[in-house]
């Protein structure tokens, strides 16, 4: 029998009717100087450690597939500003940006994506499939959609034991159109569930554009079918995303039933690490590095208002570095697991 897989130390990390449909933007909500920093560190901290794994998969240091989540951080951080304890959080495999924000350790997020002992899921499920309960992250899932009616049955879950949580449900613009995604929503109406959908709209599912792909490409709109409200957001600034999801959150918590995010973001590097992008073109990519960058945007919020200055902000970058290079050591020297864990967290029926 395997020795039971060490898990990594957790270190400390900040986190932390249908009306026409009303767009959140820059501006329509306040935050104080320590929120500001708190929103850019966990934004930046995602930011470094998807740098770092994009450079061990060159490495050869990953295997399997990579999706990395450079460029969408302020649609995660934004939202998990509104969460409480015990609220549901689940993903689809663009999901390491989600862990980091939902507070699990950089160190056991590496490992798995190096398929380590110490990682979250033992090594066995790789970049994307890890989970904590402790931290209610329900994953991580490499089945385009699946994880829609998944989280669906988080929601279920909180109402049928009478807990005022709610479930935030992630899926990008290339799920949108999934049969299973409209069967839960309509369940989710029907029973009034606290699942608010959140819908990654990066633009490309893989390499095919949304245009080319939706017959609508207002995606918010997608439950209007079955009375659910719905808004799109600038997902490309981090308070936008905030104040909308507040709304959608009290929406949900309050017993009103599901409500859909529609979040405008961007990736900047292709669907996956094998993904050369050439279906879109460099002017396009640098444009919204330039002129749109989450991160870029509050930074230079941070400095107009003299919340902060360049030393300070570089010694955040230098702490950032020092705990993601901390993690891609620790990734690197846990051990391989025993090969007798293959038999280990299986359900057998009778």
């Amino acid at each position: 029998m395997a020795k039971p897989a060490v898990k990594p130390k957790v270190e400390s990390l900040p986190v932390k009717s249908k009306a026409p449909p009303k767009s959140s933007g820059p501006g329509d909500n306040s935050a104080s100087a320590e929120e500001l920093k708190s929103y850019y560190r966990d934004m930046l901290l995602i930011r470094r450690f998807e740098e770092r794994a994009g450079q061990l998969y060159g490495m050869g240091l990953i295997g399997g597939f990579c999706h990395l989540y450079i460029g969408q951080e302020a649609v995660v951080v934004g939202m998990q500003a509104n969460v409480r304890d015990k609220d549901a959080v689940i993903t689809s495999y663009r999901d390491h940006g989600h862990m980091l924000a939902c507070g699990m350790d950089p160190k056991g997020v590496m490992a798995e994506l190096t398929g380590r002992s110490g990682g979250y899921s033992k090594g066995k499920g790789g970049s994307m499939h890890m989970f904590s309960r402790e931290k209610s992250f329900y994953g991580g899932h490499g089945i385009v959609g699946a994880q829609v009616p998944i989280g669906t049955g988080l929601a279920f879950a909180h109402k049928y034991n009478g807990a005022k949580n709610v479930s935030l449900t992630y899926f990008g613009d290339g799920s949108a159109n999934q049969g299973q995604v409209y069967e839960a929503m309509n369940m989710a109406a029907l029973w009034k569930l606290p699942v608010v959908y959140i819908i990654e709209n990066n633009h490309y599912g893989m390499g095919t554009s949304v245009e080319r792909a939706s017959a609508t490409t207002e995606l918010y709109r997608h439950g209007e079918a079955f009375g659910i409200p719905g808004e799109r957001v600038d997902g490309m600034d981090v308070l936008a995303v905030r104040a909308a999801g507040e709304k959608a959150i009290e929406h949900a918590r309050s017993g009103a039933g599901p409500y859909i995010l529609e979040m405008q973001t961007y990736r900047y590097r292709g669907h996956s690490m094998s993904d050369p992008a050439k279906y879109r073109t460099k002017e396009e990519v640098d444009k919204y590095r330039n002129e749109r960058d989450p991160i870029d945007h509050l930074r230079k919020r941070l400095l107009d208002s003299k919340i902060v200055d360049e030393a300070a902000l570089k010694a955040i970058d230098t702490e950032l570095r020092k705990i993601v290079n901390d993690a891609a050591e620790f990734s690197q020297h846990s051990p391989e697991p025993d090969p007798a864990e293959l038999w280990t967290d299986i359900l057998v029926g009778a």
